[in-house]
């Protein structure tokens, strides 16, 4: 009976060590050296929440000494570029980690919007960049609702209620109403253009007409800092940091998808159809 037990406690005793061994961070309790944590986007920005809290992860970690936050986009929502943009910014002003804005092949309008929060901005000679500039667009079907005989009525509180109807054409009122609305967006967008990049308000105005630059012009106009590749991006954060060995990049660690997220979810996330009765939607992105 006292050898059963004895054996019991012994048992219990190496679950417990396994547990604790598999739970301790054991890559921030023996750094191997200068790791620069990477952060992606490629893909239309639709949504924030993610990126932000890859940002926050990195930005924790103990044993990451730089972020580069990869680009690849050709921008998307305005909250969401925006969002975005202020966790940079955060990260940039008051953690100790530098954080780079690397440009692939495409990083404009929201996408370029994010890298106005960094350190430094590198990007290809042969990037799309700048669009500096708002678009909102959705469709009209009217005409085909005449045609397959149907109606759509709407009961509405205020004449703007149902501005941006896929079911009729806009008033006059409704167009200035949602002219005034990309204004002001755009000017936010000049705004942080000028406070980030250094250049005069009154002079932002002729880089931000909507243009793609390539990453040259961009330098020419100061719209970025310097040309180079995400390798040289990696390299300049541990750099920056005060590491000159050759870094280690580290990914987010994958979040566990369940079968239909695996079969569905990036058609969901993607699809534009789930979107067409929306609020007509502002967007800093090239327009596709």
């Amino acid at each position: 009976m006292g050898s059963n037990r004895k054996y019991s406690y012994w048992i219990i005793g190496v679950l417990a060590l396994i547990i604790i061994v598999s739970v301790i961070p054991w890559e921030d309790t023996f750094p191997s050296g200068p790791k620069v944590g990477i952060v992606e986007i490629n893909m239309p920005i639709t949504v924030s929440k993610n990126i932000v809290e890859d940002l926050n992860y990195f930005n924790e970690k103990s044993n990451i000494v730089a972020i580069v936050i990869r680009l690849d986009t050709p921008g998307g929502g305005v909250a969401a570029s925006q969002e975005i943009y202020e966790k940079v910014k955060i990260i940039a002003d008051k953690s100790k980690k530098p954080i780079i804005a690397s440009m692939g092949g495409v990083a404009a309008s929201g996408g370029y919007y994010i890298a106005l929060g960094a350190d430094t901005i590198i990007a290809n000679p042969g990037t799309a960049t700048g669009s500096i500039g708002v678009i909102m667009s959705y469709p009209v079907i009217s005409e085909l609702m005449d045609k397959i005989g149907v109606q759509y009525e709407t009961i509405k509180s205020g004449k703007l209620k149902d501005s941006g109807s896929l079911f009729r054409n806009l008033t006059k009122e409704e167009r200035v109403y949602f002219q005034e609305l990309i204004d002001d967006l755009h000017s936010q967008f000049e705004m942080v253009v000028s406070q980030e990049r250094q250049i005069p308000i009154k002079e932002i105005a002729k880089y931000a007409t909507g243009r793609v630059y390539s990453g040259k012009q961009a330098l020419n106009a100061g719209l970025i800092d310097i040309l180079g590749t995400f390798e040289d991006a990696v390299h300049l954060a541990a750099k920056k940091a005060g590491y000159f060995d050759t870094p280690e990049i580290v990914y987010p660690p994958e979040e566990k998808k369940g079968l239909m997220d695996i079969l569905f979810g990036d058609i969901f996330q993607s699809s534009t159809i789930a979107n067409l009765v929306m609020f007509p939607r502002p967007e800093f992105k090239l327009p596709y």
